[in-house]
């Protein structure tokens, strides 16, 4: 059977080896629908880590069951994503942001039933699910905007993606801010009820599924396997020919550590893990160490993440948009390496409140801006066939990061280091060493298709 004869998915030239250009409309829900679930699955990341303090005082635990619970959260966290990871080529990109959507809401409403330190840690472990949402968009988004049809948004990609990204920094936000909302209403006792009820957006966003389309890039991988399960393998291979790509050889995580993509893998992996320690440190434990650090109230304390997480939105789109402009990769070392310097001013300045709140939101600032480069920059590493899996993978490491920063500080503090010194040995060290990394990765060009 030739070619032309073959039944391809809609948008696919199988002869010509080109996909169909993507109209605006659809390339704007797509990212809609990404913004909306990223921003939720944060939300719902960040509650947990701004209610620990609450946490620990309702379950009578100490600080160091404190940073157990979190530890051991973060362990279970990084089981789902990687189980997520590995199944993302397989499922789509489509579906997969509808099971981590699904998965977060879970996890919000069964944290507000539990009842002591296992069925905590058990449910927390699903945020998994939310966490890898910021991989599965990336993957989804960077298919996508290839092939829109206007030629700016081709070419601004990677700032287009940064407003996707904005999610995290606004997903803290809305959490500190609903906190703040339900602890005046309810009183400090009601952390039980913010998790409850942060299930209800999540539902909303499962209902903006509709309209939202398979990438051609995935639809063609399925297709040719198809065909070579059919017995017409030579014909998958002239096709695959035609759009550039290669056929499964085997499993996507073996792929991933080839000798093509090998070095990137493991150099971006070690990258994320080490910055977990700066991200566990100043914003998933960050009212923790506003108040245990510097001394800042309950109520301050929510005030200046709210307003850092402000700057940290405006950080994801300058470094997006810097990103295009001179490179990811250099966006990524220079921002993460400034923020490591933020964060040892914070933790050995001054404590007066100004002082403070400049530094913590410097810190977010070059912190979190580099992962709307970053996130984008790793997806164009991969091929297609393996954009997923690789994409995942990566991002997965943030938890063993989490898993490690936690276990740091949560021992050295129970050495009778001081809160601060552990701050900033874990916190800034992380940050800097992170940078520097990612100085061994690959140039890499965009892969088009």
């Amino acid at each position: 059977m030739t070619i032309k004869e073959t039944l391809a998915p809609d948008g696919l030239d199988l002869s010509s080896g080109s996909f169909a250009k993507i109209p605006t409309r659809e390339v704007r829900r797509g990212g809609t629908l990404a913004f909306f679930a990223w921003t939720l699955a944060v939300y719902d990341f960040i509650l947990f880590g701004t209610l620990l303090p609450r946490i620990k005082e309702s379950f009578g635990w100490s600080e160091t069951t404190a940073l157990l619970a979190n530890t051991l959260v973060s362990i279970g966290v990084f089981i789902v994503v990687i189980l997520v990871g590995l199944v993302v080529d397989r499922i789509g990109r489509r579906r997969g942001m509808m099971i981590t959507v699904g998965g977060a809401a879970a996890s919000s409403f069964l944290t507000g039933i539990s009842t002591g330190m296992a069925s905590l840690v058990g449910f927390r472990a699903l945020s998994g699910f939310g966490m890898a949402e910021q991989s599965v968009n990336a993957t989804y988004l960077n298919e996508v905007l290839a092939l829109a049809e206007s030629e700016k948004i081709r070419r601004n990609r990677g700032f287009i993606y940064s407003f996707v990204q904005t999610g995290w920094p606004i997903g803290a936000l809305l959490a500190a801010a609903f906190i703040a909302g339900i602890n005046g209403i309810f009183g400090e006792g009601s952390w039980r009820l913010s998790f409850i009820i942060a299930t209800v957006p999540a539902l909303f966003v499962l209902l903006l599924r509709k309209g939202i389309k398979e990438t051609p890039q995935y639809r063609l991988h399925r297709y040719l396997d198809g065909l070579v399960k059919q017995g017409r393998k030579a014909e998958a291979e002239e096709i695959a020919t035609n759009f550039g790509i290669t056929l499964k050889q085997g499993s996507a995580l073996r792929e991933i550590f080839d000798a093509r993509n090998r070095r990137n893998t493991i150099v971006l992996s070690l990258a994320w893990i080490v910055n977990y320690f700066g991200i566990s440190t100043t914003s998933i434990l960050g009212t923790t160490m506003l108040e245990g650090v510097k001394g800042v109230s309950a109520n301050y304390s929510l005030l200046i993440v709210v307003l850092s997480n402000i700057v940290g939105a405006m950080g994801y789109i300058f470094h997006g948009w810097l990103g295009d402009k001179i490179g990811r990769k250099k966006v990524i070392i220079l921002g993460w390496i400034l923020a490591g310097g933020f964060w040892a001013a914070f933790v050995l300045g001054p404590s007066n409140i100004a002082f403070t709140m400049i530094t913590y939101m410097g810190t977010l600032f070059f912190l979190l801006g580099p992962y709307a480069a970053i996130l984008f920059y790793q997806a164009e590493c991969f091929g297609s066939r393996v954009r997923g899996t690789g994409s995942s993978f990566i991002a997965s490491m943030g938890q063993p990061g989490t898993i490690i920063a936690s276990a740091a500080l949560t021992g050295l503090v129970a050495s009778g280091t001081g809160l601060g010194t552990a701050a900033l040995w874990v916190g800034a060290g992380g940050m800097v060493l992170s940078g520097l990394l990612v100085l061994g990765a690959k140039h890499v060009e965009a892969v088009r298709h």
